[in-house]
C-alpha cells in the first residue's frame, strides 16, 4: 500500500485556507483550467512519503511511527503566504514552530530510510501545504497564483497528531484513509 507521514490543520484553519483558495480557482485569463485543485478533505503537511510498502513492513513502520510522535512535542503552526515548486506544484506556506516541525519531519523521513523505503539523498524539506497541481503536458504558469496567495496569513492551530496514511488512487483521483494516528509528546489528539 502507499503510504505517507503527515499532519493535519485543524478544520478552522482549513476554512481560512479554503476561502482564501477560492477565487483562485476562477480567475481571469489563462491557467485556471490547466489546474488539479487538490480536495479540501485531503489537505495536509506530508513529513514523509514512502510510498508502495509491502505489507509486512507496515506492522514496523507503524511502530516506529509511534515512538516518533512519543519522542516530539506538539508545536503551533499557521499556514501563511504561497508559494510554487517551478510550474508544477502550488502551495500555502507554514509559519509558527517550523524548526520542531522540520525535526519532525525528519525523524519520519529517518524512519522510512532505516526501512528501506526512501532513498539516501532527499530533497530539503520545506513545509507547505499544496493546493493545486499542474499537468506536465500542459502546465501553467503559477507565478500569479503564487502571488495572489502571498498575503494570506492563517490564525495558529496546534499540531498533536502524527498520522500515517494511505493514498489509495481511483479514476477519480487520489483518496486519504487513516492507517494509524498517534499524539505528540505533550499533544492530545484534535
Amino acid at each position: 500500500m502507499r503510504l505517507f507521514a503527515a499532519l493535519f490543520p485543524d478544520a478552522e484553519a482549513l476554512r481560512e485556507l479554503e476561502r482564501a483558495v477560492r477565487p483562485l480557482r476562477t480567475p481571469p485569463g489563462d491557467g485556471a483550467g490547466r489546474l488539479r485543485w487538490t480536495p479540501v478533505a485531503g489537505w495536509h503537511l506530508t513529513l514523509a512519503f514512502y510510498g508502495e510498502v509491502p505489507d509486512e513492513l507496515v506492522p514496523t513502520l507503524r511502530g516506529r511511527l509511534a515512538a516518533v510522535a512519543a519522542a516530539r512535542p506538539g508545536c503551533t503552526l499557521r499556514l501563511a503566504g504561497g508559494g510554487r515548486f517551478g510550474d508544477r506544484a502550488l502551495w500555502a506556506g507554514v509559519e509558527g514552530d517550523t524548526g520542531e516541525l522540520t525535526a519532525l519531519a525528519a525523524a519520519a523521513r529517518d524512519t522510512g530510510r532505516a526501512l528501506g523505503l526512501l532513498p539516501d539523498a532527499r530533497p530539503e524539506y520545506v513545509p507547505h501545504l499544496t493546493v493545486a497541481l499542474t499537468g506536465r503536458r500542459a502546465p501553467a504558469a503559477l507565478a500569479p497564483y503564487a502571488e495572489r496567495l502571498a498575503g494570506f496569513a492563517g490564525r495558529p492551530w496546534p499540531a498533536r497528531e502524527l498520522v500515517l496514511v494511505r493514498s489509495e488512487t481511483s479514476p477519480e483521483g487520489s483518496h486519504y484513509a487513516t492507517e494509524a494516528s498517534w499524539p505528540l509528546a505533550g499533544g492530545r489528539p484534535g
